[in-house]
């Protein structure tokens, strides 16, 4: 048994040292995402070797977020392993326990996959029967579901979350009914995946739900499930709150755009939304005496002011590092309010020129004006300046080597 020092952030690791301390590429790499779970890593890696039987070759990969001491105790309790124990820690939790999977995703270097967390809520015993089980269908995607057969979400604390975890369940499959055919817990945290069908490029994950990343984005053949009972936290505290249930949200909603119609469409429930505070604006302006065209056009911004806010979380939150905040909002406002002088001309148009009626033109120009506004929107406040998109791109690659060389350099391996 070895144990190798831990190579400090900033400093370079002898290659030769770094090279032996790679875990031979087993069946199976547990991937365990961690933020201060000290008080359950011994007996859960106690508990992973009763479960994993000696001719199924394993490694387990921790990626770790901790403040804590979790990375230390995780190399203390790996000496009475018998099979490799690595530990990945990140100085930024980007993505979430989410993008914590993803990186071991990268990492592993087995044919079977299974991600689990670390607070013996899942337990650690069924992780053979999700292999066996992917092996035994042929199935790319084995989950470990609380809403089958023989399963049961006893673990979940009070009715609150119980009520929480089965709205979300019910949300996700409704949003995504076919992606999620014969998935019936998609909210759960417990699966194992062919290394095979993961295209980890793919992934964007946000918070914790990484399952449903999976499947969406990567889209594994027939998935397959097992029963399991969610177990009561062993050590520590939850990590679920509100903050994360609107990550999930939001999440959710990105997933749901993620095609250029599917985003179109919700651009346009945006935009019926801010017909709202337009109005409401409009009312107390005109109350208050001011003339009804200057009014209608002061509340116009209160509009889109709303559309910009609800675009920028839930439709462009990744896009927005191509524009400072200033430079979207005069580009949104201006394609906003230009809609207005456009729509009349158009009107005109389509009466004069193709004999409609005034309501016929105007539902085509409204159309038209919604059609050119989107793609303006696109185009023109959310991506990348033309003139700078190959030195962006270049930029985007430095930075991902810069970052991967780092988290190797914060690599701490323990090998038998």
């Amino acid at each position: 048994m070895s144990i190798l020092p831990p190579v400090g952030a900033g400093e370079l690791g002898d290659p030769e040292l770094e090279a032996t301390a790679v875990a031979e590429p087993g069946a199976v790499t547990v991937i365990i995402p961690t933020f201060n779970e000290s008080g359950n890593v011994r007996e859960l890696l106690r508990q992973l070797t009763d479960a994993v039987p000696a001719r199924l070759p394993c490694e387990v990969l921790f990626v770790d977020d901790s403040t804590d001491d979790t990375p230390a105790v995780i190399t203390a309790a790996a000496q009475d392993c018998p099979f490799p124990v690595s530990v990945i820690h990140r100085e930024t939790p980007d993505g979430g326990l989410g993008g914590a999977v993803v990186v071991g995703l990268k990492a592993a270097g087995s044919e079977w996959i299974v991600v689990m967390d670390a607070d013996l809520q899942h337990p650690p015993a069924l992780v053979p029967d999700l292999v066996a089980a992917g092996e035994r269908d042929s199935a790319d995607l084995v989950v470990a579901s609380r809403y089958i057969d023989g399963g049961s979400r006893a673990g979940l604390a009070g009715g609150y979350r119980v009520a929480v975890s089965r709205a979300a369940t019910w949300l996700t499959k409704g949003v995504f009914p076919g992606r999620l055919r014969g998935i019936s817990d998609p909210m759960s945290g417990f699966f194992a995946i062919r290394r095979s069908a993961v295209t980890s490029d793919a992934l964007r994950p946000l918070g914790y739900k990484i399952l449903l990343e999976l499947a969406v984005r990567c889209r594994p053949g027939q998935p397959t499930e097992v029963p399991f009972v969610f177990r009561d936290r062993f050590a520590g505290e939850s990590k679920s709150s509100a903050k994360e249930g609107l990550r999930f949200l939001r999440h959710l909603v990105e997933l749901r755009t993620a095609s250029p119609v599917a985003r179109m469409l919700a651009f346009g429930l945006i935009g019926l939304t801010g017909f709202v505070p337009n109005l409401l604006a409009l009312s107390g302006l005109t109350a208050a005496g001011l003339h009804y065209l200057p009014a209608e056009v002061l509340a116009n911004q209160f509009g889109v002011v709303w559309n910009f806010v609800l675009i920028e979380v839930l439709l462009f939150r990744s896009r927005r590092v191509h524009r400072h905040w200033a430079d979207r909002v005069g580009r949104f406002a201006l394609l906003a309010n230009a809609d207005l002088l456009l729509r009349i001309p158009l009107i005109a148009l389509f009466v004069s020129q193709f004999s409609m009626g005034v309501l016929t033109a105007t539902a085509c120009a409204l159309l038209a004006t919604f059609v050119l506004r989107f793609a303006g929107t696109e185009a023109l406040v959310y991506l990348p300046k033309r003139e700078r998109r190959g030195a962006a791109a270049g930029r985007t690659v430095a930075r991902s080597r810069v970052a991967v060389a780092r988290t190797r350099t914060r690599t701490e391996r323990v090998s038998r």
